[in-house]
């Protein structure tokens, strides 16, 4: 019996057994201190106890089912070669059926991103696999590689930045641009870069240090920065885009909800011949002067109707960086709902 035939339990019992033919694998589905067996308990609402190469999965019907389901796409990932982390297990609480009922559509660059069984979305960089794990990110990815400049537009926690810096490298490993180009507002909040130690490039690097550690992720240390050195990577300040023509580049502007009206005009005049060009912010974390509009917010007023020009939005419910995340930036959406209807009571 394997984990795609496994035995049910009569329904009067209030469990379902599954087995496992390869108690190796097993193991690493169970997780460390049975981590994973945890988190699928505590998400689900199931009990799940290991009996030898076998789980059993007590609750009710529909938390059986939806257990049994997720515990055997789990294990089949296992045996197709890959590992198995945290991220792994939410994305297939999110979107697994999803998944498993959406394949590969006709006109896919498919060439480009990789698509994996049952339709997933693969992002490939040096160091690893990238997968999308809601289906909002999943729109996103695809509209990142079908577009030549894209928004992605919501609260932290999302993955704006982070896919936006994947795709990039995945582009740049591809051959499909010739080199990336990462730059953030330099906006000043608490600190005055004047008052930072250091030269320009040290007042500065604070700021793009979240663009370093997405870079780190995909790409080995050394190479980022030979790469650096090489200017084939740029990790710059927005003011530093101005003047430019950015061709056969993969462009990503983040924390966009700090520029100005004039500096996103700039930014995106910069677009040249063979580039891709991603913008990311959020509209609620604006740390511009009060009076001054936040150049994001007008170029979603602008270009939403230009041909060709993608926008995919995020909510709390795509929060993947931690599940109390989700929840406070839920409370603070809440809070500004009450206060809008409390200013605006018509």
């Amino acid at each position: 019996m394997t984990a795609l035939n496994a035995s049910a339990a009569a329904p009067a019992n209030g469990e379902t057994l599954l087995e496992f033919p390869d108690n190796r694998l097993l193991i690493d589905l169970c997780g460390e201190h049975d981590r994973n067996i945890a988190i699928l308990e505590d998400r689900i609402g199931v009990q799940i106890l290991r009996r030898g190469n076998r789980l059993s999965v007590m609750g009710d019907g529909d938390a059986r089912a939806r257990a049994a389901e997720v515990l055997r796409a789990l294990y089949q990932r296992l045996e197709s070669g890959k590992g198995l982390e945290n991220g792994d297990i939410d994305r297939e609480l999110r979107m697994g059926s999803a998944l498993r009922e959406t394949g590969p559509q006709a006109g896919d660059q498919t060439e480009m991103f990789g698509e994996g069984p049952n339709g997933r979305i693969e992002i490939r960089t040096r160091r690893k696999v990238v997968e999308p794990r809601t289906e909002a990110q999943k729109a996103y990815v695809r509209a990142l590689f079908e577009h030549e400049l894209a928004f992605g537009i919501g609260p932290a926690g999302t993955g704006k930045t982070y896919l936006a810096v994947a795709v990039g490298v995945s582009m740049f490993l591809g051959g499909h641009v010739d080199k990336i180009i990462l730059s953030r507002p330099a906006v000043e909040a608490g600190e005055r870069l004047g008052f930072l130690p250091g030269d320009a490039k040290e007042k500065v690097d604070p700021y793009m240090q979240p663009l370093y550690d997405a870079l780190n992720d995909f790409l080995p240390q050394k190479q980022v920065q030979k790469m650096i050195e090489e200017k084939i990577i740029e990790i710059a300040p927005l003011a530093f885009m101005r003047g430019r023509t950015l061709s056969h580049a993969f462009i990503v502007l983040d924390e966009a909800q700090n520029a100005t009206s004039m500096q996103m005009k700039m930014f995106l005049t910069r677009l040249g011949e063979g580039s891709r060009m991603v913008v990311t912010g959020d509209r609620t974390q604006i740390d511009l002067p009060r009076g001054v509009p936040s150049g994001l917010i007008e170029a979603e007023r602008l270009l939403a109707a230009v041909p060709k020009i993608s926008f995919s939005r995020f909510t709390s419910r795509d929060v993947v960086r931690h599940p109390l995340v989700a929840a406070i930036v839920e409370a603070y959406d809440a809070d500004a709902r009450a206060r809008e209807r409390l200013e605006d009571p018509d």
